[in-house]
């Protein structure tokens, strides 16, 4: 793991700022995209997209080849001040082997997501040591009214501030104590499905951040026992879970989710929340910097997690 202070940050947001959209997975709904347009326009940015977005291909949007030119073309655009894609689904994988990290490092700016989008955020956390963000998308969160936490947003993004979530961001403890470390993670089943393979994740001191969507409390054992095999949640400092949205048995089977997972983690000695706000949720998703130090206290059923440094740098004029 790199070093949370020796991280590449990427130069805050401001008002004005043309926004790249790209789409390096699934298809997405077109109204959708431009309702999510709209929204960036009314915060102040602009949005800037290529017309060959909108082509699908199955269920990705276009061949793996535009998606990853579509990609390159954004970090080496100029004007384009931050990255933000318009949905996840299925298909960032195929990026992974055509991705050039030199011309990421050389032109590091905002770069937004989740869900399938995770397996970017990491390898570029992990292999470029740029900072993400684990945050909304275009044709989803900014699509719909209260889609998006405008607080951890500006703070993430434009304000270079340090800021504390807790009961208001939806965390609950299930385990007491306190630590410090990089955040890091995203969508469960993207981290777990990168495991023995070149991009696999690197967990080690982290504060690991963990969500997903409509998964059943079965299935999210069967993950974090995989995470837990492959030694992954052995140096871990600190567990975050997710809202873990429509996560459920089906009706008549008593085993909810928070039980599920104290029970999974039994005896791993660290910090345990759930249920922050953040990637699959109902409303108000909360924008989290993937690579910076953040320090988790859990006591009883109260939890925080404090962003400990900026996440942007100050832009230059």
């Amino acid at each position: 793991m790199i070093p949370a202070g020796s991280r590449i940050k990427p130069a805050a947001l401001q008002p004005g700022n043309t926004v790249g959209i790209i789409a390096p997975a699934s298809s997405f709904d077109r109204e959708a995209f431009q309702a999510g347009c709209r929204e960036l326009e009314r915060m102040g940015y602009r949005p800037f997209y290529f017309e060959s977005i909108f082509e699908r291909d199955l269920y990705f949007a276009g061949s793996a080849e535009r998606r990853a030119q579509e990609l390159h073309e954004m970090f080496g655009r100029q004007e384009v001040s931050a990255i933000l894609c318009a949905r996840g689904g299925y298909g960032a994988n195929y990026l992974l082997p055509h991705l050039d990290l030199g011309l990421i490092r050389r032109h590091p700016k905002v770069f937004a997501g989740y869900s399938d989008i995770t397996s970017l955020l990491t390898y570029f956390s992990d292999a470029a040591g740029l900072v993400t963000f684990h945050a909304p998308m275009v044709a989803k969160d900014f699509a719909h009214p209260n889609g998006i936490d405008s607080t951890s947003w500006n703070a993430a993004l434009t304000n270079h501030a340090l800021w504390t979530m807790s009961g208001e961001s939806g965390m609950l403890g299930l385990a007491d104590g306190e630590a410090e470390g990089p955040l890091y993670g995203g969508c469960l089943s993207i981290l777990v499905a990168s495991l023995g393979t070149p991009y696999e994740i690197r967990t080690e001191g982290t504060i690991l951040f963990l969500e997903d969507v409509a998964t059943k409390p079965y299935q999210v054992d069967r993950m974090l026992m995989q995470l837990k095999l492959a030694g992954k949640l052995a140096g871990v400092r600190g567990i975050v879970f997710g809202q873990m949205l429509d996560c459920i048995q089906p009706a008549g089977r008593d085993c909810p989710l928070p039980r599920v997972v104290t029970r999974v983690l039994r005896g791993s000695n660290v910090p345990i929340a759930y249920g922050l706000r953040s990637g699959h949720v109902t409303a108000s998703n909360i924008t989290l910097p993937i690579g910076v130090r953040a320090r988790l206290q859990v006591r009883g059923s109260e939890a925080a997690l404090e962003i400990l440094e900026s996440a942007v740098s100050q832009p230059t004029k």
